[in-house]
């Protein structure tokens, strides 16, 4: 396991850079920018940048998220493959269930939706929803923009603020 662990942060510090390695580890589903400011902090870049570099990589995916998710998740549906099928039906299940949370309160709704820093209420899952439930594309990308910058603040100060509270025993 030690051998994995030093490929992927030789990968991420001497191949990519730490710098990109959080903005691509900020741009995966589920881990999203939650486990990149961590990331960042484990490769020793300073609080300010691994928050930059999270909440920039965490936005890249949401433009083409809330342009071409619906056609995307209906091709799923309509498809013969049953993995896709069953994929676009999930998708819409999922999106559907928190509508009425997020529809009660449309940008505010999401961007609170994706504020919370818990694994799959980021901003993959904010702008599926957002775009599900029709919601214009740039106050969606605002609403999640606002939403990733809130929890990233948030994630910042437990990775950081934790670290330094600890430090005096260090």
């Amino acid at each position: 396991m030690g051998a994995i662990i030093s490929a992927i942060e030789s990968f991420l510090t001497d191949t990519l850079g730490a710098h990109f390695g959080v903005m691509i580890c900020s741009m995966i589903p589920i881990i999203e920018l939650r486990g990149a400011i961590p990331l960042g902090m484990a490769l020793g870049m300073p609080w300010w940048q691994s928050y930059l570099f999270a909440v920039i990589g965490n936005m890249i995916p949401i433009p083409f998220i809330l342009l071409f998710v619906k056609q995307f998740i209906a091709w799923m549906q309509r498809s013969r493959v049953r993995l896709f099928n069953r994929f676009g039906n999930w998708l819409v299940r999922k999106a559907e269930k928190n509508r009425g949370k997020i529809e009660k309160y449309s940008f505010f709704g999401v961007c609170l939706f994706v504020a919370i820093p818990l694994p799959v209420t980021g901003a993959w899952t904010g702008s599926l929803v957002a775009s599900v439930i029709g919601m214009k594309p740039w106050k969606a990308f605002l609403s999640c923009l606002l939403g990733v910058m809130i929890a990233g603040v948030i994630v910042t100060l437990i990775s950081y603020g934790a670290l330094a509270a600890f430090s005096f025993l260090l």
